[in-house]
């Protein structure tokens, strides 16, 4: 039987960088798909794994995935010693060189697993962060901190739970867009170069599944039915945002559960695919049009058993989604997005706990919570794994999430920084 969200009103855009084809420079990649374009880079791991080519220190505690542009790698972490807080670090991809650090809080933030979340959002000359205790900041790419805002200062933000704000700012036009949870300024849209305020979201009816507060996602944009919107994940589900004003849309409801939503959502022309662990499970829905706005339908769910993506987030290749499958569990499995099948999975995976996924060159770069890093082929056909290694230096949980750059496999591992050639 198929649900139906709120009615909604609602779409994407660009983000306006002058980063090169091969660069990286947000979240998830230049489209925040978690796909890389480059070509005739990936070489089969099953006889020798990639050659590391530098392993460094310096880049604070923390979960946070890398951002490169023009041969600058940006990542955020907790800092110790005399820049003791939470910030920005920008190294040399060439060597691994550290080449500036801000700290953009004088404190460690406290809450459970300590560290930053936020991957930079680099725009220009210029780059946005949000730290794990919901300050949205914007540094020059030269280390120098512009200006800064408070979510639970400015909007009396909140997160639904209590692991930390994990969002990356996404940056569309002349505005910089951010999630505080907050009842009466759900999300914000502002002025990127001067943090004024620009609109706020009233959130509207939502369903009772979930949490109150922002989830552990960030936003992507649609067009799906015509309307552009920001599209996230929240503590309630998902939820459909008008670009232009703000105004609050739709929310689908049932993929929300009430410990902890993260997948970012993966979007598709007018299809909006969204998962989430802790026995929720997955849904397709499609964006229609429906009077002066945009109805959100259920065209299918996806039981737990199916398909649960904890965290680690879900890639969307020629059709078909490819993803870690369980909660703590990152088994591959591939399920055609249009109809919900299983096409293959979900398979023992070569690591242990959850898993984020990147795309590159015809292939599938899992990352495990262990540690472990594999190969597989991205085909409908069957799981094909090409090879795994471990890299040289893993500790705590491997959340953040692989990045591929220039034909170069960057893993961040808290306080240390690997990079491989692929």
């Amino acid at each position: 039987m198929k649900r139906k969200t709120f009615l909604a009103l609602t779409t994407l855009g660009a983000l306006a960088t002058s980063a090169t084809a091969t660069d990286w420079p947000q979240w998830r990649g230049p489209d925040r798909t978690g796909l890389s374009s480059e070509k005739g880079i990936i070489k089969s791991w099953e006889n020798s794994a990639p050659k590391l080519l530098w392993n460094v220190e310096g880049s604070g505690n923390g979960f946070s995935s890398v951002s490169i542009v023009n041969g600058v790698l940006y990542t955020t972490g907790n800092f110790k010693g005399d820049k003791k807080g939470q910030g920005v670090s920008a190294f040399s991809i060439k060597d691994g060189k550290l080449l500036w650090q801000t700290p953009v809080t004088d404190y460690i933030p406290d809450h459970g697993y300590k560290g930053a979340r936020s991957a930079p959002t680099v725009d220009g000359d210029r780059l946005y962060v949000t730290t794990s205790d919901g300050i949205i900041a914007c540094l020059d790419t030269k280390g120098k901190l512009v200006w800064s805002k408070e979510f639970k200062k400015e909007w009396n933000g909140k997160m639904m739970s209590g692991w930390g704000f994990s969002e990356s700012p996404l940056v569309d036009g002349n505005r910089v867009v951010c999630t505080p949870g907050a009842d009466d300024a759900f999300m914000v849209s502002l002025d990127k170069r001067t943090g004024t305020t620009k609109w706020k979201t009233k959130l509207g009816k939502v369903g009772k599944k979930g949490k109150d507060g922002a989830g552990y996602s960030s936003i992507v944009i649609s067009n799906g039915g015509g309307v552009k919107q920001y599209v996230q994940m929240t503590g309630r589900g998902v939820i459909g945002v008008r670009a232009n004003d703000g105004r609050f849309m739709w929310n689908y409801n049932p993929v929300a559960n009430s410990t902890a939503n993260i997948p970012t959502p993966v979007v598709d022309g007018d299809y909006v695919f969204c998962s989430t662990g802790y026995g929720t499970g997955s849904a397709l829905l499609k964006l229609k049009k429906e009077g002066s706005g945009v109805a959100a339908e259920e065209v299918y769910f996806l039981k737990p058993k199916t398909l649960q993506n904890h965290h680690g987030g879900m890639v969307l290749v020629d059709g078909y989604i490819y993803c870690g499958h369980k909660h703590n569990g990152g088994d591959p499995i591939c399920i055609e997005m249009k109809t919900g099948k299983v096409k293959w999975g979900p398979e023992k995976g070569v690591g242990n706990g959850s898993a984020c996924v990147t795309y590159v060159d015809g292939h599938l770069i899992y990352r495990y919570q262990s540690g472990h890093v594999s190969l597989v082929k991205a085909t409908p056909e069957g799981y094909q794994l090409k090879g795994s290694f471990m890299p040289a230096h893993q500790e705590a949980e491997s959340w953040s999430h692989p990045v591929v750059s220039d034909g170069k496999l960057y893993l961040r591992e808290q306080n240390h920084i690997m990079c491989y050639e692929l």
